[in-house]
């Protein structure tokens, strides 16, 4: 008998995903996306607090020891010119940079960068050397600073130890336990593919896919070496603009950014990339969590390989100035090839005094090189006029990037007061959805009453609020009820907010809000708390939400109007709502929806069920309204979808007729996401759960605590 035959577990089936329910039935929902929400994988337990954890850090402390860090240089992996202010910025930017704006997933906040497939993707190559470096800080303060923290604050000590006046820095970004699996990087299944997939049409960067941001598998932005490789920077101009509009930078944002990022630190391809061992994930289990390791020649100092590209791109590539600029405008620049092979710049007929010297050896001067998307502010007429006022006037040089370094390190944390530490600035940018807080002492009970009073209906009320808070996205901490921005532009005339029918709701609330003294924000949520318990009421069930009064209300100058595009609702499975066809499912948009308001998935079901029988989709459908109780928060939905006395049949383009199977009769109308609940075996089990003769007020009770998480999804001071 063989060893293999002896082996007493499956080959492979701990490792290796090749034989999951998606992959025997590749069309069955997959539910994976809202098990992200599961807590059992955190270490540190349902407990532990981070922002309380962060009250004990010290952070003079902490920032000394990494000032310390910047120029400590290690034998195993030493730094550049003695210093790794270079490599920890580009840690920093990759970690932060993911973030894009139209599901706000991506970024900074949460560590991510520590896990696959992150930590093992070509753009960042050798960053795992960073993060070891960092271990010694990480080991030392433990718990009371998280990685995601420690990642980010790693480049703005860089940039202060190389002389850059930062703008500030909140604390507060707290760890993941396990790789994000609801991030969609893409669909190709190796990286660095070209980039056509991506594209509806490639000379058109606007056609890029949502919602993705990065130009290629693997990438956190665009290819250094032009469009799919090819040297081109008017065209890598186009898609630089595109891949930083879509993480929310304009173009002297981004101008900034790329000078600022290139004005320190090189890059590294002076060797044979195909000496590099696997990423991290990838590597054997002796280089212990390290990745790209070269065992067969010396692969460390100025004989290290990463982009593969060649150089610093300053004179002074460990001191904060304006080189960038003096480099790339005074000097023609030519095609040429790194020793790694890689195509990049480099200047002609370049004085030697402006030549950076080797970072061993500081008697060796060497040639600066630029890459295609340096060339593009150069080539691009309004990338180019930025970077001469830029260069004509260092000091707004350094504040425009600063600013911007802060807003490319903190965009996903959410409104400011999020963040911690004595670094805060205390201005409230506008990308930040500033809100101030409102009156929390008026008389909750009386605005009760005069809502109850007020004629307004139960669908009309809970829709209301749901509309209002339903934007939340717990990816970028964006959106909510809070600010009732869903009374101002653009909100207010976003189709699927039913502009007329909302406008009617606010018609009667603002005034009980004015008379109040409450906000408007608190009175919309409150009505929608008033119509669940009367329709639990209705259903016989005894409810009373919980209510937290202290919302504000935002002002238009408040309120970018422009970012709030990406938080438009295109479909609402919960409202049964969809504004067009789309590749993918109904039923899978609500999913991603369902996910990024933070819910689980048998909190999806309860508020699913609860919303159809209370009668608020869209316009009025009696799609899903699996109920002759319109108005009572029953289990109906749940009854009616599993009796068998019923038979379900296609009746058009995600519609179903529900008909008796004795009569023939059509009792009810459905679409894919009502169905859905029925069909798929873990949805299935949910529904009978509340199907069930005892689970009435279970059923009431459940759906009062998604709703109430919904509604205070976005109560950060709570």
């Amino acid at each position: 008998m063989s060893d293999s035959g002896k082996c007493p577990v499956a080959h492979g089936a701990l490792t290796v995903n090749e034989y999951s329910n998606v992959s025997w039935w590749p069309k069955t929902l997959n539910l994976d996306i809202l098990h992200q929400q599961d807590t059992k994988t955190n270490p540190l337990g349902p407990d532990f607090n981070y922002r309380e954890a962060l009250k004990s850090l010290d952070i003079p402390a902490l920032k000394k020891d990494m000032h310390a860090l910047m120029t400590d240089s290690q034998s195993w992996w030493p730094a550049d010119w003695g210093h790794y202010g270079g490599l920890m910025i580009r840690l920093s930017w990759h970690s932060a940079g993911t973030y894009r704006t139209a599901d706000g997933r991506g970024g900074g906040g949460s560590g991510n960068i520590r896990f696959a497939p992150l930590n093992s993707w070509p753009d960042n190559v050798n960053l795992d050397k960073a993060r070891r470096l960092l271990w010694p800080i990480k080991k030392k303060y433990g718990n009371s600073v998280s990685w995601a923290d420690l990642i980010v604050l790693a480049g703005t000590i860089a940039y202060e130890s190389m002389g850059l006046k930062t703008f500030g820095f909140g604390f507060g970004r707290e760890d993941i336990w396990h790789p994000e699996k609801d991030v969609y990087w893409g669909s190709e299944a190796e990286f660095l593919a070209p980039s056509d997939s991506r594209y509806g049409d490639l000379s058109d960067a606007s056609t890029m896919e949502n919602p993705l941001a990065a130009v290629q598998m693997g990438l956190i932005y665009v290819n250094p070496e032009g469009v799919n490789g090819k040297s081109d920077p008017a065209r890598t101009a186009a898609h630089v603009r595109e891949t930083f509009a879509r993480m929310a930078m304009n173009d002297e944002e981004t101008v900034a950014l790329t000078a600022g990022g290139h004005t320190v630190g090189k890059s590294h391809g002076n060797g044979k990339p195909a000496l590099l061992g696997p990423a991290p994930e990838g590597a054997d289990i002796s280089e212990q969590g390290l990745g790209w390791m070269n065992h067969t020649t010396r692969s460390i100092g100025r004989d290290t390989v990463s982009s593969g590209i060649e150089g610093a791109w300053t004179t002074h590539p460990t001191k904060w100035d304006n080189g960038y600029f003096h480099l790339l405008l005074n000097y023609e620049w030519q095609l040429t090839k790194s020793p790694a092979g890689a195509t990049q710049w480099e200047p002609i007929n370049i004085k030697e005094e402006d030549k950076p010297v080797d970072v061993e050896d500081p008697s060796i001067r060497l040639m600066p090189m630029m890459t295609d998307a340096d060339m593009a502010m150069k080539v691009d007429t309004v990338y180019r006029e930025i970077s001469e006022k830029f260069y004509k006037n260092p000091a707004y040089f350094d504040e425009v990037f600063a600013r911007a370094w802060f807003k490319l390190t903190h965009r996903d944390m959410g409104p400011r007061v999020r963040y911690v530490g004595p670094d805060v600035p205390n201005e409230d940018l506008i990308w930040q959805d500033p809100i101030k807080p409102g009156n929390s002492k008026f008389d909750v009970e009386s605005v009760k009453a005069k809502i109850t009073a007020s004629g307004l209906s139960v669908s009309e009320l809970v829709a209301t609020a749901w509309d209002s808070a339903r934007t939340f996205r717990g990816s970028d901490l964006r959106g909510g009820a809070n600010g009732a921005r869903i009374a101002l532009a653009p909100q207010k005339d976003w189709q699927g907010n039913e502009p007329a029918r909302l406008q009617k709701v606010l018609d009667v609330l603002k005034p009980i809000a004015s008379a109040a003294g409450a906000s408007l924000a608190d009175v919309i949520v409150l009505a929608g708390n008033v119509g669940v318990e009367q329709a639990a009421k209705a259903a016989g069930a005894t409810l009373r939400l919980d209510f937290k009064p202290g919302r504000g209300d935002a002002t238009a100058d408040q309120t970018d109007s422009e970012s709030f595009e990406p938080l438009e609702p295109l479909h609402d499975g919960y409202r049964n709502w969809q504004k067009d066809d789309y590749i993918v499912t109904p039923e899978e948009m609500m999913l991603d929806r369902t996910q990024l308001m933070g819910l689980t998935a048998h909190e999806m079901t309860a508020l699913v069920g609860g919303m159809r029988v209370m009668g608020t989709n869209y316009a009025g459908s009696k799609h899903g309204v699996f109920t002759d109780r319109v108005g009572a928060l029953t289990t109906d939905f749940f009854v009616n979808l599993t009796d068998m006395k019923y038979t379900w049949e296609p009746a058009g383009e995600n519609l179903y007729n529900i008909r008796n199977r004795q009569t023939g009769d059509v009792a009810f109308t459905a679409t894919r996401v009502d169905l859905v609940f029925g069909s798929n075996s873990v949805l299935r089990a949910y529904a009978e759960l509340y199907a069930q003769d005892d689970s009435k007020q279970r059923f009431v009770d459940d759906f009062a605590a998604a709703w109430t998480k919904i509604m205070n999804a976005d109560r950060f001071d709570i």
